[in-house]
């Protein structure tokens, strides 16, 4: 079988550097980081899904700590969602409870108060371990990136939340504010995990295979692209359209949704255009399709190439997970019927965080040198 080799593009010194063994307890550290932020996602996932992300108005950094902790102080905390986000409780909550009220509280609070946990459980082990010297140069210039990254959502997720606020003309956050904040914790996610993976796998192979790593990348960057799409489903409520499957059933009525040519009147206020609405269902739907024949085709070619038995187990899990994730879309959509499913819409949230993990896995361990 063929196999490709390169010429070494680093010195030996780097090499020796990037090659120095992480302790134990680093990597552990590091992975207990990518799930915090992977747990992070979801949450942001069920905040969104439930009419959460607007039930909490003030962005306090340190005394927003704290719940309402009596009933003056949540009857308060209510009145000031019924007023700054008076479009969604009009058309969606005119009935709601103190108690039901409650419970969109709570994720939406939930979310923000995971957020300065993982600050936490990132600080106090970053500070032992470079006061011990265990973490080398390039691995702390990579999780001084990681904060930047961290704190960059933080703000854009803020933005998100008061986009919501004072518009008669908005019953949700920003879409595109919505898959700004995902697309940066996604890039938070796939950079710590990335980091983990070297600090993991810090040996260099002798071979490798040029081909399959640019396709890999393909790969890679079509499952970015249908996150930041399938963030446009849920902030705009796409699902909603169309919820049939397969695609063509009913795909005239899908089609017909699309009338005439897009304004930009339309892509601004979405909400009562259906024709931007079933045009991102239709990109959705359709990078479905070519991520999966890519997939499947990646899968293929690696088996002809003479791979390291990890590569070849990965290649399984990675086509695995991708039918696993094709059936939650499939689930999603055609439950979507007054309402997206907030469990099947969660669940296909973090398969796609899964696959493309393993596909940033894959695209390591198909290049000789660490980048």
């Amino acid at each position: 079988m063929e196999k490709y080799a390169t010429v070494d593009p680093v010195t030996s010194q780097e090499k020796m550097n990037h090659q120095q063994p992480i302790a134990r307890s680093v990597q552990i550290w590091l992975m207990i980081g990518v799930v915090l932020v992977f747990v992070q996602v979801l949450i942001g996932g069920i905040t969104r899904l439930t009419d959460s992300g607007l039930s909490i108005t003030d962005w306090e950094i340190i005394s927003g700590t704290l719940p309402p902790l009596n009933e003056g102080q949540w009857m308060e905390a209510f009145g000031k969602y019924q007023v700054e986000a008076k479009k969604q409780f009009e058309s969606l909550h005119a009935d709601m409870t103190l108690s039901e009220f409650k419970v969109i509280y709570f994720w939406e609070y939930f979310h923000r108060l995971w957020a300065r946990s993982m600050g936490f459980v990132f600080l106090f082990p970053f500070i032992y371990f470079v006061a011990k010297g265990m973490l080398p140069k390039w691995l702390i210039k990579r999780l001084g990136v990681v904060i930047l990254l961290a704190m960059l959502a933080a703000t854009f997720g803020m933005i998100m939340v008061w986009s919501g606020f004072n518009d008669d003309t908005r019953t949700w956050v920003s879409a595109y504010k919505l898959i700004t904040h995902l697309s940066i914790a996604t890039c938070l996610f796939s950079y710590l995990f990335w980091t983990w993976i070297k600090a993991s796998y810090p040996k260099a192979s002798d071979n490798t295979f040029p081909q399959l790593r640019k396709f890999g990348l393909v790969v890679t960057g079509v499952i970015l692209i249908q996150i930041v799409f399938g963030g446009l489903m849920a902030g705009m409520r796409a699902g909603l359209i169309h919820p049939y499957f397969p695609f063509f059933v009913e795909g005239e009525r899908l089609m017909s949704a699309v009338s005439g040519s897009v304004s930009s009147e339309d892509l601004i206020n979405y909400e009562q255009s259906g024709s931007v609405k079933a045009i991102v269902q239709i990109i959705h739907r359709s990078t479905a399709y070519i991520l999966s024949g890519l997939i499947l085709f990646f899968f293929i070619k690696i088996g002809k190439q003479a791979v390291s038995p990890l590569l070849n187990k990965t290649r399984y899990l990675l086509v695995t997970m991708l039918g696993i994730q094709f059936l939650l879309g499939v689930l999603t959509i055609i439950n979507c019927f007054g309402s997206v499913p907030a469990l099947y819409g969660v669940m296909h949230q973090g398969g796609a965080l899964i696959l493309l993990a393993i596909a940033l896995f894959m695209n390591y361990h198909l290049q000789r040198e660490l980048v």
